[in-house]
């Protein structure tokens, strides 16, 4: 099964008890970059997060991003 970076986040969230607006401030303070629950929401909701964001998503939660031959 693929999923998407943005379903990967929706159960990263989940899996790890991580609420959107921890994750946002999180993000804000790594990156210098304003977010908020609300814009955090809604980049999740279009699907919009960045390999770049969706790295130190990961990172944040205590994930590697790992990318292997096959």
């Amino acid at each position: 099964m693929i999923l998407s970076s943005t379903e990967l986040v929706r159960l990263l969230l989940k899996r790890e008890k991580y609420k959107q607006k921890d994750l946002a401030d999180a993000l804000t303070v790594r990156t210098g970059k304003k977010y908020t629950k609300g814009s955090l929401a809604q980049q999740v909701l279009r699907g919009s997060i960045s390999y770049d964001e969706f790295v130190i998503i990961a990172d944040i939660l205590g994930y590697d991003v790992k990318i292997e031959k096959r």
